[in-house]
């Protein structure tokens, strides 16, 4: 019951213009430290588990580390915990039903889900995107977890640096009736930039907007204010963590 309070508890906090503030963790030290500053749920960031372990991203930290990392930050912090999940590991439905089922066992409450094609070309298209999140969400329900499915959407990411097109938004959309439609819980577009596509999509969404934090975005007041729902920092905390381990390295070794 504890961790269906805690999934039911995480939902709630997913507010349109009340967003839910995500700074990305990557073990149980960083979580323990979030959680003491006052953070009302924790997050991995996929980048900075698999750096801080000495892997790259891109499902290359081995699955079972990455579920036993998970558990561990379950273990040390009172609060609701999501993985970024990546691409779940798997291709096919039935492999991320038994992905699924370790994460859930794990005490995690909520996912990231992508719909890129890790270690491939482009994006799955939306009816095999649509299939792996109703396989995701069959797992959860099987489990009496209610699962925080946020569907990811790299659409916009995919284009960096490019300015965000009204084709790119019209996809975004499309997908997000899709993954709703399929059983997702949130939507996140991370890549997304521009202060008047972010409304409009905040607008539209069926699910509540996930929005991450990338030079050029509006600041965290602002997305509130246009109707985000949640916002996320991403590999940022790790990065600043490693430039300022590095930098007083160097000061100390440079003597």
């Amino acid at each position: 019951m504890e961790q269906i309070d805690k999934a039911n508890q995480f939902a709630s906090l997913h507010q349109n213009g009340d967003p839910l503030v995500l700074f990305n963790i990557w073990d149980a030290g960083s979580a323990k430290a979030v959680a003491e500053a006052g953070a009302k749920a924790i997050a991995t960031g996929s980048w900075s588990v698999a750096a801080a372990h000495g892997y790259a991203d891109g499902e290359k930290l081995p699955l079972d580390f990455a579920i036993e990392n998970i558990r561990r930050i379950v273990e040390i912090v009172d609060l609701p915990v999501t993985l970024d999940f990546e691409g779940g590991y798997a291709e096919s439905p039935d492999e991320l039903k038994t992905n699924i089922s370790r994460v859930i066992e794990a005490g995690a409450v909520g996912i990231n889900f992508e719909d890129q094609i890790v270690g491939g070309e482009g994006l799955y298209s939306i009816e095999q995107q649509a299939a792996r999140i109703r396989a995701i969400r069959e797992a959860a329900d099987e489990s009496g977890v209610p699962l925080f499915i946020n569907a990811r959407t790299d659409v916009f990411l995919k284009e960096l640096p490019a300015d965000e097109t009204e084709e790119q938004l019209n996809q975004v959309i499309e997908r997000a009736a899709a993954y709703a439609e399929a059983g997702a819980s949130g939507l996140f577009a991370p890549g997304l930039r521009n202060a008047d596509m972010i409304q409009r999509l905040c607008e539209i969404s069926p699910l509540p907007v996930n929005i991450f934090v990338i030079p050029g975005v509006p600041s965290n007041a602002e997305m509130a204010a246009l109707g985000i729902a949640r916002i996320s920092y991403g590999p940022a905390p790790y990065r600043k963590m490693i430039e300022w381990l590095r930098s007083e390295a160097t000061a100390i070794y440079s003597q």
